[in-house]
């Protein structure tokens, strides 16, 4: 038996896959899965996993069975292995599952859980939100609960919250990648090298990021605190007001709820 294996292995499932290889917290050869696109089996194959032809035979081999298909085709992949799934320990990435969806979809005897990961966890600094209801055994919960913590962050959320949780964790990635980008290009503009601009940007923005996560600061405080009077940083945050930043962040959260 394979300890987890994935019914979908697309970007965000093989972002698990690789952060959970890397960590440590098991090998290549204990996971195994199944997609429709050859490219995706042929990149989990170059990692060192077994892949199916199709997703009885992961679920078949499989103590954990992990969904990971897109939404609009999820009911349809669910009623194909309906009953194969049956007394199974099931954990779903989709998005916009929750687990009273999935009481709906699964047979009473299948265990499941809902998480909602993001890509960082392929570099083992991701966000993982459980929703607070599920019926896994405890020690298969505890399972998924080692594992992710071994790729991450976990925060459990109520399940009316998981949507807006995944609205900043899940979608924020993307908006961080235009903040490196643009203050990346800022440099450059004025005179910094790219690959040195990029390397700038991404390491500020992962040590802010920590460095609130172990302070506890408020993000005002430790934005005082490196705001001088008079100097270059305040006529920077000024300039960032002006084009309105925070309020298109907190646009950007809302549009994507």
């Amino acid at each position: 038996m394979y300890k987890i294996g994935f019914i979908g292995m697309g970007n965000m499932a093989s972002a698990l896959m690789t952060g959970i290889v890397k960590s440590g917290y098991l090998k290549a050869e204990e996971i195994c899965g199944a997609d429709i696109s050859e490219q995706a089996c042929m990149n989990a194959k170059k990692r060192g996993h077994m892949v199916f032809e199709n997703n009885h035979e992961v679920i078949k081999h499989s103590n954990l069975v992990i969904i990971a298909v897109k939404p609009q085709v999820l009911e349809n992949v669910i009623g194909e292995v309906h009953d194969d799934l049956k007394n199974k320990a099931v954990m779903s990435i989709a998005l916009g599952y929750d687990f009273e969806k999935y009481e709906k979809l699964l047979d009473a005897s299948t265990r499941h859980l809902t998480i909602m990961p993001n890509t960082p966890v392929e570099v083992c600094e991701g966000m993982l939100l459980l929703e607070a209801k599920h019926s896994l055994k405890e020690d298969e919960y505890q399972f998924i609960v080692d594992m992710l913590n071994h790729i991450g962050s976990t925060e459990v959320l109520p399940s009316h919250l998981m949507n807006v949780g995944g609205a900043l964790s899940g979608c924020g990635p993307a908006y961080l990648y235009l903040v490196i980008e643009g203050l990346a290009d800022g440099a450059v503009k004025n005179g910094l090298p790219r690959a040195a601009a990029y390397k700038l940007a991404s390491q500020t923005v992962l040590g802010a990021g920590k460095m609130q996560l172990e302070t506890g600061l408020h993000p005002g405080i430790l934005k005082d605190n490196v705001t001088s009077p008079g100097g270059s940083t305040i006529r920077g945050v000024k300039a960032l007001e002006d084009a309105k930043v925070r309020s298109a962040f907190i646009e950007a959260v809302d549009k994507a709820c």
